[in-house]
This record gives C-alpha cells, sequence and structure tokens, in this order.
C-alpha cells in the first residue's frame, strides 16, 4: 500500500506549535482519516513540549483503508478521541471496559506521530465513531474527550435519574456534565466560585445554584448529594466536601492532579462515601454518547478558531487566561 504524508501541528520545547508533516503507511485494520475539526482540551497543555502531535478531540472524513477494514467506509464522518487502537483480545476489552485494555495505545503515551491537531490521522478502525447524520461536527469534536469523560460518570456507575447530581466547576468539562445530566432526568446542582456564572448554568438545566470555594464550609441549607462530580480545578481540599455528601454518596475527581491529595479516610470510612477515578471512555460509552446527544439536541458551549498553528496558539492562550467560553475548537478552513 502506498505511503500517505500530510501535515501536523507539533508542541515543542520552546512551547511553541510547529507545524511539520508524517508519513505513514496504513496497517491492518487502520484507516487514514482526513481531519475537519479537532477539540482543545486542557490535556494538550500539559504535553505541549513533548515534541508530539497534540490532540484527540478529531472529527473528520475517511479517506482510504486498510487491510481488513469493515466497520467503516471511505466518505464516512467519523470522531476519534483518547485512545487510538486496542488489543480487542485481553479479559478488558472483552468485557466492555476497553478503556483499560492493558496494550492499548493512547494519547500521549505511545504515538508521538498521530493526533487530532493535524490535517490528517491514522487511526484503528476499532477506535473510530461514526458522526450521527445531521448533528454538527463543531459540536461533536468536544464530545470525544470532555463529553466522553463526564458521561462515563454518568452513565457507568449507578446513577439514577432521581439522584441529587452536584457538579462542581462550570468550566469546559463542567457545562457539559449540566446539560447531560439535566437531560437524563437528574436534580442538578451546581457548585461555583463564583456568583456570576449563575445565570449560564440554569439555562444549561441546572435545579440548583450554590457559591462554594473548596476548602470552605458548606452553602448554608445545603442538602446532601449522591454524585459529586469535580469538574474544576484539580487541587481540591477532600475533608471540606464531605459535608456536601449523603451516605454511601460518590466523588468522581475528572480533573488530572499530579500532587497527592489528602483524603479524610475516617470520615470516608464513617460516612461511607467512595472516591471513584474515572478518566478515559470506553468505546462502547462514547457511542451512546453520540446518539444521546444527537436524539437530545445537546451540544457542547464552543469558541472556533482556525485548525493552523496561529489558532491553534490563539486557542491555548485563551485557555491558558481563563477565558474558554467553554470548549474551543480548531476548524479546518
Amino acid at each position: 500500500m502506498s505511503s500517505i504524508t500530510y501535515d501536523v501541528f507539533r508542541g515543542s520545547a520552546e512551547g511553541r506549535i510547529v507545524q511539520g508533516q508524517t508519513t505513514q503507511t496504513l496497517g491492518h485494520n487502520e484507516v487514514f482519516i482526513e481531519t475537519t475539526h479537532s477539540g482543545l482540551c486542557g490535556t494538550d497543555e500539559h504535553y505541549l513540549k513533548a515534541g508530539q502531535v497534540l490532540g484527540h478531540e478529531g472529527v473528520g472524513i475517511v479517506k482510504s483503508l486498510g487491510p481488513g477494514v469493515t466497520a467503516v467506509k471511505v466518505g464516512d464522518r467519523v470522531g476519534f478521541g483518547y485512545t487510538h487502537s486496542i488489543c480487542t483480545a485481553c479479559n478488558n476489552c472483552a468485557t466492555g471496559w476497553d478503556q483499560y485494555c492493558e496494550n492499548q495505545k493512547q494519547y500521549g503515551f505511545h504515538d508521538l506521530d498521530n493526533g487530532s491537531f493535524s490535517y490528517g490521522a491514522v487511526w484503528d478502525a476499532n477506535c473510530v465513531y461514526p458522526i450521527p447524520e445531521g448533528y454538527d461536527s463543531a459540536n461533536a469534536a468536544p464530545l470525544m474527550c470532555a463529553g466522553a469523560t463526564v458521561w462515563t460518570v454518568l452513565t457507568e456507575y449507578g446513577l439514577r435519574s432521581t439522584d441529587r447530581v452536584a457538579i462542581m466547576g462550570i468550566g469546559g468539562l463542567g457545562h457539559v456534565a449540566i446539560k447531560l445530566a439535566a437531560a437524563m432526568g437528574c436534580h442538578v446542582v451546581v457548585l461555583s466560585s463564583s456568583e456570576s456564572k449563575r445565570q449560564e448554568a440554569m439555562d444549561f438545566g441546572a435545579s440548583e445554584f450554590h457559591v462554594f470555594r473548596s476548602g470552605g464550609p458548606a452553602p448554608e441549607g445545603f442538602k446532601p448529594v449522591k454524585h459529586l462530580l469535580l469538574c474544576g480545578s484539580a487541587g481540591v481540599d477532600y475533608p471540606s466536601l464531605l459535608p456536601l455528601m449523603a451516605t454511601h454518596g460518590t466523588i468522581y475527581p475528572l480533573t488530572v492532579a499530579f500532587e497527592p491529595a489528602r483524603v479524610p479516610m475516617l470520615s470516608l470510612v464513617w460516612r461511607g462515601v467512595s472516591i471513584q477515578g474515572s478518566l478515559v471512555a470506553s468505546r462502547q460509552s462514547i457511542r451512546s454518547l453520540l446518539e444521546f446527544a444527537a436524539r437530545k439536541n445537546i451540544t457542547p458551549t464552543i469558541m472556533k478558531f482556525p485548525l493552523n498553528a496561529a489558532g491553534i496558539e490563539e486557542a491555548m492562550q485563551t485557555l491558558r487566561e481563563g477565558k474558554m467560553r467553554y470548549r474551543g475548537v480548531l476548524v479546518k478552513e
């Protein structure tokens, strides 16, 4: 099979975005996708100086098929996310928890030449997702990571539509979580450090809004919640969260922190409260999210930027300055 050469955008040791090229040959069950849209994630900032192609919230058109591909065809519009490939053989894949596949390739760990900050990508056909007809590609891109991350929590850990579900932080993750949880019928409680986002939160579907800062006291008269999604700053004071939780409630930290957290073990045990890790979505979770979002017409709130070096740098600077409302999407012109 002939090689495919396409333009990509890498981070650099200087923290700049550099345009370059990569050449690849399609292997078994691989597809070449012409990228049209890419979401921007805080994780891209973590890998900015690693010298790799950035981005893991892609949408594009399948242009070429490698040997053995049956899941998609040329011309399909598909999304591709954090996971590049899976083994399909280990127990995690067999039981549906393929986000924990022992041999998977994930963004930032194994593949330096593939990402959604590009004009093309080579991906395992098992890890691309058809975009529902009529659902805009710019809205689909952030669902590949931000949407999928919160959707996994909302659908995989026993959450019910009758539960009080709290979302802490109204940003790239939090605003999508509010919209999805409200559409599922949950009583959505939003916790924000600022009163300024109250109306937006209510417009997104929140039932309650409270000003709360990690480390501070619980809001006066606050009724405990069954589930608490931490979607804001990664540095969280866990002891201050316990008064917010119902007995046997669960806290979900969805932003990454490299520093150890102080966890009040006695209080957790006494109340039966758990802390549940969840980061990368399974393939089935992403498929069901796309179907649900299209059917309910749920879309992230986005800002668009050109898919080129200058546009990527502008988008990343907007994110650093806290001015992104609420998810950046790069669009190929």
